[in-house]
Parts: C-alpha cells; sequence; structure tokens
C-alpha cells in the first residue's frame, strides 16, 4: 500500500501496480481503492521471484518503488525486473548507507542498472538519516533474475566472494 496508495492519490493519471505477497494486504489494497475511488489502482498478489517472469508485468514500469522490503542489492533484485528500459527504481532508505551503495552498485550493474547519488530526505516530523536512492534500468534486467528459492535475500548480488 505504501508508497502505491498516496501515488495514486496524488497522481490520479498514473497506473498503479501494487505488488503484494499477503492477499490479506491485498484485499486490504482493493477495499481502500475502491472507498477513495481510485480507479487507477490494480493489486495483485504475488512474490516478486515469481511476478517478474510474467511478460505482461516484466520491463513494464515507468517507477518501481517500494519501502522497508531488504538490503539495497536485494531490493533491487526484487525491483528491477520489473523496470522498463530507462525506468526508475527508487527506494527509501534510513541511516548510514555507505556499505550498502558500494555493493548495491554492483548488484545494479549486474541487473542492467546504474545507481545514483542518495538524495537526502529531511522532513520536521521525521528523525534525520532518511534518503532516497534511486537506479536507473539501463538495458532490459537478465532473464534469471530474479533468482528464486529465496537467493536475493540468502546470497546478495554484488557482494564478495
Amino acid at each position: 500500500g505504501f508508497p502505491g496508495l498516496p501515488l495514486a492519490i496524488a497522481f490520479p493519471r498514473w497506473q498503479v501496480t501494487l505488488l503484494e505477497a499477503t492477499e490479506k494486504k491485498v484485499g486490504f489494497q482493493r477495499e481502500a481503492a475502491s472507498e477513495l475511488g481510485l480507479a487507477n489502482v490494480s493489486p495483485q498478489a504475488g512474490r516478486s521471484e515469481e511476478v517478474a517472469r510474467d511478460p505482461c508485468l516484466r520491463g513494464q514500469f515507468d517507477v518501481v518503488t517500494a519501502r522497508a522490503v531488504a538490503a539495497l542489492p536485494t531490493l533491487l533484485e526484487y525491483c528491477c525486473p520489473f523496470a522498463a528500459e530507462g525506468g526508475q527504481v527508487i527506494a527509501w532508505k534510513q541511516g548510514d548507507v555507505t556499505e550498502e551503495l558500494r555493493v548495491g552498485r554492483r548488484a545494479a550493474l549486474l541487473l542492467g542498472a546504474e545507481l545514483r547519488q542518495p538524495l537526502p530526505v529531511t522532513l520536521p516530523q521525521l528523525p534525520a538519516g532518511r534518503c532516497i536512492v534511486a537506479a536507473r534500468q539501463m538495458r532490459p534486467c537478465p532473464e534469471g533474475y530474479p533468482r528464486a528459492g529465496g537467493a536475493p535475500r540468502k546470497k546478495p548480488l554484488g557482494m564478495s566472494r
């Protein structure tokens, strides 16, 4: 739901697809979209590792975003397959992201993306140390990604061997 539902509200001309692994959360998203009159929202149940194989969804999105999903290399592996060539993967991060960025740059290259410099986010209501990390999809993500069976979390891309 977040940040997808707020984006759908803020940008009513955007078509927003929400991917959630839990059917109960998808039910809530459907109900919330209906109650709010959001015809531009399409909640979908499934795991990134499986849904990213669907040719109707793979490489189809101008913007792919996620929040609080995983460390940057894993997050990129989950998101990059959905990004169209020239599209953006945008992630909210918190704390010292120096090591995540170092490893994330290597992971992004393997996924056909290029990591951008993080943009600090300062909001009076939130503690300091938050940033937005974006990656531009330079070429289609290779077919082998995301890897199945929990591999993105167990063996993150870009880690030194």
